[in-house]
């Protein structure tokens, strides 16, 4: 036994002994123990009822993992985006005529890659699809210009290029090219057709160049039009003003005697 043991036993021997000593119960009794089983029943009951109330709104409002979110209202539904200090700064709403949305920028991407498919905002609009169709019957109306490098048809189909009511202008500073790899080039006008070059010159280049419904000059001032069934040959001739008509070919040139018809161009 150690000292210190050895003073605590000492101590409790001489410690004097309390005759009659009461003892006092310890615990919860009478209606302080029906209080507090009560306010366990009440709290058991409100955590059922809330359980269940929020087990029926999930029903209600169809809030389920594997099904959408769907907010329905009778008039319209409108999503608010407002920064720290309150102020809007972005609304969707949607409503029974349209689709509104207001914000500085607004944009489209794609679910795979998150590129920008459409975006808009105040300068410009940007459409990032690989193809824009329209599938309207009168197509797309632009009330400004439209730039682009390149305007293409699709497989199969022809490229028209119309001006129903005014003039159909192409304009470039380095030149206009018009080429039919595989096809004609036919240009058709009700009125008159103009070939003008201002510094250059007209260059046509084909093995063979028609040149039809040529008026026919004639020696004759009384019958310019008259035929002449044997004659297979014709001298091409031009009158001051740039008028072509044919003469009959001869051993020498015929354009002066035929040139009476340049008098009614």
């Amino acid at each position: 036994m150690t000292r210190e043991q050895y003073i605590l036993a000492t101590q409790q021997n001489n410690l004097p002994r309390a005759e009659n000593a009461q003892l006092y119960p310890v615990g919860i009794y009478g209606w302080r123990k029906r209080c507090l089983y009560f306010f366990v029943l009440l709290l058991l009951v409100t955590m059922i009822v809330n359980l269940a109330m929020t087990i029926w709104i999930l029903k209600v409002m169809n809030f389920t993992v594997d099904s959408p979110l769907v907010l329905q209202s009778d008039r319209n539904v409108t999503v608010n985006a407002r920064n720290h200090m309150g102020q809007l700064t972005g609304q969707l709403t949607v409503g029974a005529d349209a689709v509104e949305a207001q914000c500085k920028r607004f944009e489209v991407r794609a679910s795979e890659d998150g590129r920008v498919l459409f975006s808009a905002d105040e300068d410009e609009i940007t459409i990032g699809a690989e193809k824009l169709k329209v599938t309207g019957t009168e197509g797309a109306v632009f009330g400004h210009s439209v730039e682009t490098p390149h305007i293409r048809a699709e497989p199969s189909q022809d490229l028209r290029l119309e001006s129903p009511t005014r003039s159909l202008i192409m304009e470039a500073p380095r030149g206009v090219q018009v080429s039919a790899a595989a096809g004609d080039f036919k240009a058709t006008c009700r009125k008159e057709l103009h070939l003008q070059s201002t510094e250059g010159e007209i260059f046509l280049n084909a093995d063979t160049i028609r040149l039809g419904n040529l008026p026919t000059g004639s020696s004759s001032p009384s019958s310019p039009s008259s035929s002449h069934s044997r004659q297979t040959v014709y001298e091409l001739c031009v009158c001051p003003n740039g008028k072509l008509y044919l003469s009959p070919a001869g051993v020498g040139s015929t354009c002066q005697s035929s040139s009476n018809i340049c008098l009614w161009s």
